[in-house]
């Protein structure tokens, strides 16, 4: 019965690890980098004042999703802010939904509301020029200045056939 049985092959041991094989890549890349740039022979340059040295740059922060903070962001995506005003631009032309647009935002922006619901619809196929022209509009138009995040809507309030406008908070001047 045991006759045709073969020995498994054992597992060999893992090569050991070198020093080498622990370099970052990038460093090895550069080390490649350099062996492979042709030698340049550069004068030396008369001494000059000693150079300040500057302290290690901090990378930037972060600024958190263009002044909203943390809570408000998450209150917007999941739908739980309160609408102040909505506006249904289907089956308008470009033309007549791009200054239907700026009324309303103009509207809001008026009356102290922070937050807008514009609906376009998804449009054939899920691509609708609309849909796709709201953002663009928002941001090159008269009230780029006064928005200060687009953001597509929670399922509840159309999902991604609709769109959050949320507007800066209004300073008002003293006259």
């Amino acid at each position: 019965m045991m006759a045709d049985v073969k020995p498994l092959r054992r597992a060999r041991p893992p090569k050991p690890v070198t020093p080498a094989a622990l370099e970052p890549v990038a460093e090895t890349r550069q080390r490649i980098a350099d062996a492979e740039r042709p030698k340049t022979v550069t004068r030396a340059s008369p001494p000059s004042a000693p150079v300040a040295t500057a302290r290690p740059v901090a990378p930037p922060r972060q600024l958190n999703a263009l002044g909203i903070d943390k809570s408000t962001l998450a209150r917007l995506k999941r739908g739980d802010l309160a609408i102040d005003g909505r506006l249904d631009l289907h089956g308008m032309t470009q033309a007549d939904a791009h200054e239907t647009l700026d009324r309303f935002v103009d509207g809001g922006v008026g009356r102290g509301a922070r937050l807008l619901l514009v609906i376009t619809g998804k449009g054939a196929g899920g691509d609708g020029v609309l849909r796709a022209m709201l953002p663009r509009w928002l941001r090159a138009g008269p009230h780029a200045t006064r928005i200060l995040r687009i953001e597509p809507a929670h399922v509840k309030h159309g999902g991604s056939g609709a769109w959050y406008v949320y507007l800066r908070r209004r300073r008002d001047t003293p006259s």
